[in-house]
């Protein structure tokens, strides 16, 4: 088994001396690191080199800045190029340590209990939010109520990076889907969700502390064109989904 660690980043220089850290020095073997640069303009690929030297990694070097959800996607298909089994497993995570890599071993061990996708939840019971602006929490919070209305889903988090997917999974949504992930934004995590759960996938969320003082530098996350992304997907794709 194959545990592929994706990562999408852009201009994350600042994170990565703490990110190598914390992952490098995870005890699994067969661990394989693969990065989807999103045109960073500082020194984030040059660093990504350094620091992940002697560990097997990948950079997918995009051409064009297109958001996390195109990063996603070309990770994605890259690594099922390489994966030879269905066993193999994806860690996604955020590439600025704001994913608690502590809840990382309860997850694979919940992964192997037969569940298809794993998500970090800082809505389940036992997560929550810890230095985390007042108006970040209020728009993840009602977002997060609006979708799961709409889309009749119970899990209660529906954008976070960190997740655990099977490969056989990620293989079932491209065949019935031909693109993994279509939407570039945030709101791809949104929608490879639904997409699993069409398929009648498996899946269990784990509570998460979210610490956003862990991150260095600000959120590449900009407020207003998420939440107009969110509103162009309700528009577009809330009967695809039902």
């Amino acid at each position: 088994m194959i545990r592929f660690f994706l990562i999408p980043v852009y201009n994350e220089s600042e994170n990565l001396g703490q990110l190598a850290g914390n992952l490098c020095g995870i005890p699994l073997k067969d661990k394989c690191f693969v990065f989807a640069d999103d045109c960073s303009t500082d020194d984030t690929v040059d660093k990504i080199n350094a620091l992940w030297k002697g560990q097997n990694y990948h950079i997918i070097r995009k051409v064009k800045n297109s958001g996390p959800g195109d990063s996603f996607n070309k990770g994605f298909e890259w690594i099922l190029q390489q994966s030879s089994s269905d066993s193999d497993i994806i860690i996604t995570l955020e590439g600025d340590n704001t994913s608690d890599l502590a809840i990382l071993p309860d997850m694979l061990a919940i992964s192997g209990l037969g569940y298809d996708l794993v998500l970090a939840s800082v809505y389940a019971q036992g997560g929550g939010f810890v230095k985390t602006s007042l108006a970040r929490r209020l728009l993840s919070f009602f977002a997060n109520m609006l979708l799961r209305t709409i889309f009749n889903v119970k899990i209660l988090t529906l954008s976070s990076f960190y997740r655990i997917y099977h490969v056989h999974l990620v293989k079932a949504i491209k065949s019935k889907y031909q693109v993994i992930i279509e939407e570039k934004g945030f709101i791809s995590m949104l929608e490879i969700l639904l997409k699993a759960i069409s398929l009648k996938a498996r899946i269990i969320e784990v509570p998460m502390i979210l610490n956003t003082d862990k991150r260095r530098g600000k959120s590449k996350m900009k407020r207003l064109k998420t939440a107009l992304s969110y509103l162009r997907f309700l528009f577009c794709y809330s009967k695809k989904f039902k």
